[in-house]
């Protein structure tokens, strides 16, 4: 199975282009799923077939799905407070019916995770199409499941499960009360569906169809959401350009921003496949309208990135781990080791990264950055590099 997520800045037209692209694979015999979480049924209408809560066939080998996120925030909320139900009664705290509960903010996002992973789990489809916010909120969202993982393993590490007889005694002891295990149970539950999730994600499989309208503000949000990327290491499969004018009159109003347009594709096709998606003079609606986009479907196999370690310990005497991080920019960069992990930041992005096991034995040694690629050096710690007999 293959997931391809589509982003891009708000109002380029990524559900059109969702949409289109899953139309497109579905015509080629693909057995495809489309995903969005848009309250409203933006999708639906551009599909020209209502979509809901539940999966939906729109056309042959197309399901389009658009999850509750309402029903999903009650379920969760329930479930929790039967796990809870000891420590509420303790505090009198007053249950919350279903009836009263609405969703949170970010609630749809975590319903569209939720969907995403259900799908990937049940293996009915072969692509997965992924209606994603836009780039900024859905860069946060695609980083969720594992930064949610590293904060549970900190509150609630697993190996202290293995405690759980001396809980009690640990507790008179230190006068305080100690977990329960319904909260680590919680936790061990929370984190395999996060990791679920996670590894959907993080497959090869996966990858990224970037949507535009070509123009100045365009080629800033793909730079943008081009770094958000790289230091999620996530591969950009395409690009695809929308509202694309034709040539025009040199004397037209439409001259001088069909050129611009030109430009920005110029530039983007040094660096992308491009996929330009003709303006119809109208919103498209309907197979017909989606149709007339011609846009392909998902590429065949995309190009994972690779973050490589090369041995230069001959020459120079360091490891030397490569970052691409397209447009990065020096003064924005920063880097953190925090025991065998990397503290990444560039621009508005952070990661940590755990680091490669021969890296974990070294001291870095330094870093620059040049041509887009970050280049850590390690230089072997001799107390724990194994030595040559």
């Amino acid at each position: 199975m293959r997931t391809l997520l589509i982003t891009g800045p708000g109002g380029s037209g990524r559900t059109t282009v969702a949409a289109a692209t899953a139309l497109a694979a579905a015509r080629d015999g693909v057995r495809t799923l489309v995903l969005s979480a848009d309250r409203t049924d933006t999708l639906g209408a551009v599909l020209g077939a209502a979509t809901g809560a539940e999966p939906v066939t729109v056309a042959p080998d197309l399901t389009a799905w658009r999850p509750d996120a309402a029903a999903g925030f009650r379920a969760d909320l329930a479930a929790f407070q039967d796990r809870a139900a000891n420590v509420l009664d303790l505090l009198g705290a007053a249950r919350l019916d279903a009836e009263e509960l609405t969703p949170l903010p970010g609630a749809e996002e975590l319903a569209l995770l939720r969907a995403l992973r259900d799908a990937a789990l049940s293996e009915r489809f072969d692509l997965l199409v992924v209606d994603l916010p836009p780039a900024p909120q859905a860069l946060a969202l695609l980083a969720l499941p594992a930064e949610l993982r590293r904060y549970l393993r900190r509150l609630l590490p697993p190996e202290r499960q293995a405690a759980r007889a001396l809980r009690p005694v640990l507790g008179r002891l230190a006068g305080v009360p100690m977990p329960a295990e319904w909260l680590y149970e919680t936790a061990a539950r929370w984190d395999v569906e996060l990791a679920a999730v996670e590894a959907v994600v993080a497959d090869p499989g996966t990858a990224v169809r970037l949507v535009a309208e070509p123009g100045p503000a365009g080629a800033d949000a793909v730079r943008a959401a081009a770094l958000g990327l790289a230091v999620r290491a996530l591969p950009v499969e395409s690009l695809v350009a929308t509202r694309v004018l034709p040539e025009a009159p040199a004397d037209s109003w439409q001259a001088s921003l069909a050129a611009q347009q030109r430009k920005a594709l110029d530039e983007w096709r040094e660096t992308y496949a491009v996929h330009p998606a003709a303006h119809l003079g109208r919103d498209p609606r309907g197979p017909d309208d989606l149709t007339a986009l011609a846009l392909p479907a998902a590429a065949p196999a995309p190009t994972p990135a690779a973050w490589p370690v090369t041995d230069e310990i001959a020459g120079d005497g360091v490891l030397v781990w490569h970052i691409p991080l397209p447009g990065a920019l020096r003064d924005e960069l920063d880097l953190v080791r925090r025991g065998d992990e990397l503290v990444l930041t560039a621009g508005p992005f952070r990661r940590i990264v755990p680091l490669p096991s021969a890296l974990r034995r070294c001291t870095v040694e330094g870093a620059a950055l040049r041509e887009g690629e970050l280049r850590i050096r390690f230089a072997p710690d001799p107390a724990l590099w194994p030595r040559e007999r």
